[in-house]
């Protein structure tokens, strides 16, 4: 067995789909998932402070012998990719919201970008949607409510459903063809939000991209039995009912 580590990052239980993701494509590997639950949620925070909880985790996950660390978390991407790359030798791979793919698949409708508000406001997705020459195509809409409701293991609520609609309520929906969950949060909420729209809409995440880049950048693995899952939240390492509680949303697509 591989005596190394995958760590996987995330402000919450978001990351989890794309551990979930990796672990089902490769399961014979070792991985760690790290939640900054003393933190959470990001998009609401300043960026600073974001920056140096996202390299305290790190730092932290560096520690427990890992060959890769992936990102799992579009607004720690938008905030810290770049330091965290240059702070560490091994690959380190980020998420941003899965625009280029929604784009190539539209046939002339709009795009619907939905995230927290830190990530729509950084200047890495502006940088994006400009070299796409999108602009006028991708609209935004901050979602930050959402995360807060799935740490909470509440994704269909009547005040969940309450605050998409609210939320949704002034765009004109039928304009969309697509729409891109930018936070790994949300994908627990996207029957719930595919609902509301006037017509069938691609809805697309990150999560296949960046498993993919994860695996063209590391090693193969050595064939072996299956490898182990290790969660810690905020520096510690997560009790069994914890664990319990959490291992279910690893195949929540």
């Amino acid at each position: 067995m591989n005596p190394l580590s995958i760590a996987f990052f995330d402000s919450g239980i978001g990351g989890l789909t794309v551990l979930g993701s990796a672990a089902r494509l490769c399961p014979q590997r070792n991985y760690l998932y790290y939640a900054d639950t003393d933190f959470v949620p990001y998009g609401s925070k300043p960026r600073q402070l974001v920056r140096q909880r996202v390299i305290q985790a790190a730092d932290f996950l560096v520690e427990k012998n890992i060959e890769a660390l992936v990102v799992a978390c579009n607004t720690a991407t938008a905030v810290a990719i770049e330091d965290l790359r240059q702070r560490y030798s091994f690959p380190v791979i980020g998420m941003e919201p899965a625009i280029k793919p929604a784009i190539a698949r539209n046939n002339g409708g709009k795009v619907l970008v939905m995230a927290t508000s830190l990530t729509l406001q950084e200047s890495k997705l502006s940088e994006l949607l400009s070299s796409l020459d999108s602009e006028q195509q991708v609209e935004r809409l901050a979602m930050d409510e959402l995360v807060s409701f799935a740490e909470s293991f509440d994704f269909d609520s009547a005040a969940v459903k309450h605050y998409i609609q609210e939320r949704l309520s002034g765009l004109h929906l039928a304009e969309y063809e697509s729409l891109v969950l930018g936070c790994t949060h949300f994908i627990y909420f996207k029957s719930c939000i595919a609902k509301l729209f006037a017509r069938p809409v691609n809805i697309i995440d990150g999560n296949e991209g960046t498993v993919r880049h994860l695996f063209n950048s590391v090693p193969p693995a050595i064939s072996g039995p299956t490898g182990l899952i290790s969660f810690y939240s905020s520096g510690k390492e997560d009790d069994a009912e914890r664990v319990a509680q959490l291992t279910p949303l690893l195949s929540f697509r």
